[in-house]
C-alpha cells in the first residue's frame, strides 16, 4: 500500500524515519520527503510543522505529489480523559476542531459548509484497534481527538474541551485540519497518536520532557506494528 504519513515536529520524523527501509530524500515544492518503505509498505513521510495551517498545506501537497492510498496522521498528542496512560495510543474514530466557533445555527467546532466532526477510515481504525489482540504492551484507544492552535497544558484548558466535547480522548494541533483536507480530497485517513502526557497531571512538564527524553524511542514501535497489519 502506497501510504502518505505525516509528522509535525522533527522529533516526531526522525522516530520513524528511523524505521524506513531504502530510505531516499526527495525535494518537491517546498517539502523535502523522505521516501522508503516501512513493512512492505512504500511510505511517503512528510514533516509538515505544527498547527492547523500547516497542516492542511502539507497534506493538500502530500495528495497532489504523490496521490498516497491513504494518509496516516502520527505523533504525540495530550491526553483529555481519565482512561488514558501515558504512551497509550487514541486512534481517531472522528476528529473535531475545540478552537472554531462560527455562529449560531452552527455546533462548536463546525466550520460552516462542512461536517462537524470528520470520520476516522473505518477499515484503518479496525486495523489498529486489532492491535490490542495482538500485543499487550500498548493500550489501542477508538475516539475523538480534538484539534486546535494552541498547547493544552492545564487542567483549565483541558475542562473547557471537555465540556465542549465529553467523549474526547486526546488533543493536538493537527488532526482535524489533516482530516478536512483529505475529507475535501476524499482520501481514506487516520489519525494514530501516542499519548506523550496528560494537561490535567500535577507533573504535567515532567510527563512531556520524560517521553521524548525515554519513552519516545520504545513507544513508536507500535507505529511500526500498526503499518505492519495494514
Amino acid at each position: 500500500m502506497k501510504i502518505g504519513i505525516l509528522t509535525a515536529m522533527k522529533k516526531e520524523h526522525d522516530q520513524l524515519a528511523r524505521l524506513m527501509e531504502n530510505k531516499a530524500e526527495v525535494k518537491s515544492g517546498i517539502y523535502t520527503y523522505s521516501i522508503g518503505s516501512i513493512a512492505g509498505n512504500d511510505i511517503i513521510l512528510q514533516q509538515c510543522g505544527m498547527g492547523k495551517v500547516n497542516a492542511a498545506v502539507g497534506t493538500a501537497e502530500l495528495i497532489r505529489t504523490f496521490s498516497p492510498q491513504c494518509i496516516i496522521s502520527t505523533g504525540a498528542a495530550g491526553g483529555i480523559d481519565d482512561s488514558l496512560s501515558i504512551m497509550g495510543v487514541v486512534v481517531s474514530k472522528q476528529t473535531c476542531y475545540h478552537d472554531v466557533w462560527c455562529g449560531t445555527g452552527y455546533d462548536f467546532g463546525q466550520v460552516q459548509g462542512l461536517p462537524p466532526f470528520y470520520n476516522g477510515n473505518p477499515r484503518l481504525v479496525e486495523k489498529a484497534v486489532k492491535l490490542n489482540e495482538l500485543q499487550s504492551q500498548t493500550r489501542i484507544y477508538s475516539g475523538l481527538i480534538c484539534t486546535g492552535d494552541q498547547f493544552i497544558t492545564n487542567q483549565n484548558e483541558q475542562r473547557k474541551i471537555k465540556d465542549h466535547f465529553p467523549n474526547g480522548l486526546a488533543c493536538d494541533m493537527e488532526s482535524a485540519a489533516i482530516a478536512q483536507t483529505c475529507y475535501l480530497y476524499q482520501v481514506p485517513f487516520v489519525s494514530f497518536r501516542i499519548i506523550s502526557d496528560i494537561p490535567s497531571a500535577k507533573d504535567h512538564g515532567k510527563q512531556w520532557a520524560d517521553f521524548w527524553g525515554e519513552m519516545a524511542n520504545r513507544s513508536f514501535t507500535i507505529t511500526q506494528k500498526y503499518l505492519e497489519i495494514l
